[in-house]
């Protein structure tokens, strides 16, 4: 237990992941040279190893989202209770992670149009990774089908259908009102949701110490069935979401210029320490003490930046909207799924919404809580998520990059703000 009361949650090394990523691919390309009997064992070895993982990994989601978006909002709830300055820091987060969202949403779109996956890597990914609890059903959603699903009926039958968008709105919609009732019950409620998470985190840190060994079996099938071009497919990957998460950071610059009124050659001297830090530890709040430095290097207020930047290490993830929604854009794409307008938008809001909720974890640990209700909105499965870990270790160098470049920025703006 850390000294804060969050658990202490310690992931697998990532190269350790990421070599059982390329062993099961190639032990798999290497299976076809095997008898037809050994083969059909090994696969049926792999897929049951795999899926028992994959399922481990699913039951968490469902209470993480509420649990998550209840202390995530009361968190923030609490920080904008804390003065002017905290306000318009917990606005403007509200507002970047929400343009975030939408960048993301439109890149992404792009982006798997100007970098299609192969068919024969997209058809083995679609036959080595199950589908699990988060079927498909939304892919289609109509414009009219989405309003339609922002109000569940009923709560509890939302949660158990994975009916992301209404979960999300019902959840919103109970923290906010938590948010005003008396001290003492508020206070209990957020209690009982943090305790909740953070079961569930220990949880989620119990099944990713067996990530190797689930990796190296969900990959053994990828790699038996589409053979070299698996590695394609995860190339593909890596170049759409990096693509959006270098977009979101770069954004940083004009915001600060525009915006926060901040000379471009002065932020981009300034923001060098904490981009060097943030390279070498992938950990925003490492990067706070140079961050603080760096933010009266520009001449902001200490009283702006020291509320202002510890309120957005804790609450405020920019590059996260974007690239969790490239993520889950990858994943229909690859699997030839063709989302409705409907289900586009609902994604975008989950993907919001959920960054509030971000938590300073790891990026392996966070990686399934917070772009699995995305890819659920979205109406792809979450199955290949628990392969596309595996490489996370890249994309979170340029997710830390982003957000320290972003929190500055954001201190920037709150400075100027009026």
């Amino acid at each position: 237990m850390s000294d804060s009361g969050q658990p202490t949650i310690r992931a697998p090394k990532p190269a350790l992941v990421l070599a059982a990523l390329v062993a099961g691919i190639l032990l798999g390309i290497l299976s076809s040279r095997t008898s037809p009997e050994a083969r059909d064992i090994f696969a049926q070895v792999a897929s049951t190893v795999g899926g028992l993982w994959l399922s481990a990994l699913e039951m968490t989601v469902v209470p993480l989202i509420v649990a998550l978006l209840i202390t995530g909002i009361a968190a923030s709830a609490e920080a904008a209770r804390g003065g002017r300055i905290a306000g318009r820091a917990v606005l403007w987060i509200v507002i970047l992670s929400t343009s975030s969202a939408i960048v993301g949403m439109v890149l992404s779109l792009l982006l798997v149009q100007l970098v299609p996956v192969s068919p024969e890597a997209a058809e083995a990914l679609r036959s080595s990774v199950s589908a699990g609890t988060s079927a498909a059903a939304g892919a289609g959603q109509s414009l009219g089908s989405f309003f339609k699903a922002l109000i569940p009926p009923n709560i509890v039958s939302a949660a158990a259908n994975s009916d992301i968008l209404a979960l999300v709105v019902a959840t919103v919609l109970f923290a906010l009102a938590a948010t005003r009732i008396a001290a003492a019950r508020r206070k209990s409620i957020v209690d009982f949701f943090a305790a909740v998470s953070d079961a569930f985190l220990v949880i989620i840190g119990w099944v990713l110490w067996l990530a190797p060994v689930g990796v190296l079996a969900l990959a053994f099938g990828l790699g038996a069935a589409a053979g070299g071009t698996a590695f394609a497919a995860l190339f593909n990957y890596l170049l759409v979401v990096c693509a959006v998460g270098l977009v979101v950071t770069l954004a940083a610059y004009p915001i600060a210029v525009a915006v926060g009124g901040v000379p471009l050659v002065r932020f981009a001297k300034a923001l060098l320490p904490p981009q060097g830090i943030a390279i070498s530890t992938r950990s925003s709040l490492a990067c706070l003490p140079a961050m603080l430095t760096s933010a009266r290097e520009l001449g902001i207020r200490d009283e702006v930046a020291d509320v202002s930047l510890p309120i957005a290490v804790a609450l405020f993830r920019g590059t996260g909207p974007a690239m969790n929604i490239a993520v889950a854009v990858y994943v229909a794409h690859a699997l030839g799924m063709e989302p409705g307008f409907g289900a586009i938008l609902a994604a975008t809001a989950v993907g919001a919404v959920m960054s509030y909720a971000a938590i300073s974890l790891p990026g392996e640990i966070s990686y399934i809580s917070s772009i699995a209700p995305i890819a659920i909105a979205l109406g792809a499965p979450i199955g290949p998520l628990a392969l596309l870990v595996a490489v996370e270790m890249i994309p979170d160098v340029i997710r830390t990059l982003g957000n320290v470049c972003l929190d500055v920025a954001l201190a920037a703006v709150v400075g100027r703000s009026r």
